[in-house]
């Protein structure tokens, strides 16, 4: 028997493999998204995330369903004190999680593979090496960090454009084609170039406004660079989505494209 014949037996085994164990994956998260809440455990994830009794029947179902995969294959973990991670603080963060995900062609934030919880803001060092009081982050080598007192801050009030969890998962779609620059991965080269026309333009005008010392819709920590004016864009995007629409069409259209999702229809 050659090398290369016992080469290719191997490749073609490991193929085999990477197959099979794609087909299981697919069949499991086919049973986890018919799976769906009890009433009980929807009253208590729309006390704390408010958004969740907004949007519309046929979308909250998949929503559900896209929980209980996030759920059976992302792990969470205590920290800085917190005694554990409830139920119910999975059930929120993941609703909040998959809020992003919902009606998109999407791979259930495939580079993500852990939660870690603080039970309020916590300090973590910057590149400086000094000390930073933070309410969340995202790490592209697969975790989301999370202070729950912000968590349920931003998911209790929904028209204050702040919401730690979707700023910090928008970055994880913002980060999974490697690079955290404000453009996550779009469907072809012409919407790139609109995307990249859109919020370049929007960027700097949104930082001329601050220059100016003018009130903008979209929370001033987005002036820092264009990857964090994307996440908070898309806090504002589905907190605030009528006044994004009024005073950055453009940008909410993007969105709206993105998202595949129409947040201002959701007010009542």
């Amino acid at each position: 028997m050659s090398a290369i014949y016992i080469i290719l037996t191997v490749v073609v085994l490991i193929s085999v493999g990477f197959i099979a164990q794609a087909a299981i994956i697919r069949s499991r998260r086919q049973k986890w998204m018919e799976l769906r809440l009890s009433d009980e455990e929807r009253h208590a994830i729309a006390q704390d995330f408010v958004i969740f009794d907004r949007i519309p029947d046929d979308l909250r179902d998949e929503l559900e369903g896209l929980m209980h995969v996030f759920l059976y294959e992302k792990s969470f973990e205590a920290c800085g004190g917190l005694d554990a991670v409830t139920r119910h603080m999975q059930h929120v963060i993941a609703a909040q999680a998959c809020l992003l995900l919902v009606n998109r062609n999407h791979d259930f934030y495939r580079k993500l593979r852990s939660v870690l919880l603080y039970p309020s803001a916590y300090k973590a060092k910057n590149e400086h090496g000094h000390d930073d009081v933070r309410l969340g982050e995202s790490w592209q080598s697969g975790s989301v960090v999370l202070a729950w007192e912000s968590v349920i801050a931003g998911g209790r009030n929904q028209e204050d454009g702040n919401h730690v969890t979707l700023h910090e998962f928008a970055h994880q779609l913002d980060q999974a084609d490697g690079a955290a620059d404000g453009v996550p991965e779009l469907s072809g080269a012409g919407t790139y170039r609109d995307w990249s026309l859109v919020f370049n333009q929007a960027f700097i005008r949104f930082q001329r406004k601050l220059e100016k010392g003018r009130r903008t819709v979209i929370d001033p920590y987005g002036a820092n660079n264009p990857a964090e004016f994307f996440a908070v864009a898309t806090e504002t995007f589905y907190e605030k989505p009528d006044q994004l629409s009024e005073h950055y069409p453009e940008v909410y259209e993007q969105l709206k494209s993105y998202y595949r999702v129409d947040p201002v229809k959701w007010i009542r």
